[in-house]
């Protein structure tokens, strides 16, 4: 996708964003997609999980499961 872009190239696209939109509004703009990129990975990383809302090998829902609390 960026094969035919080099460093140059991409120093000055990030440039040019800053000065439209401003460095902390980029800043927070790639903090965002950091995390989005971290969560989409450990979501896809996740083989527990089989994609129905069971837990893969119990059979069992997330909603079926006794509540933890300690209030009584």
């Amino acid at each position: 996708m960026f094969g035919s872009l080099g460093w140059q190239e991409l120093l000055i696209v990030l440039v040019i964003l800053a000065l439209v939109f401003g460095a902390s509004r980029v800043a927070d703009l790639g903090g965002a997609l950091g995390r989005g990129i971290r969560e989409f990975r450990s979501e896809a990383g996740n083989k527990n999980d089989d994609g129905d809302g069971t837990k893969a090998g119990t059979g069992t829902t997330a909603a079926s499961e006794p509540s933890r609390d300690k209030s009584g």
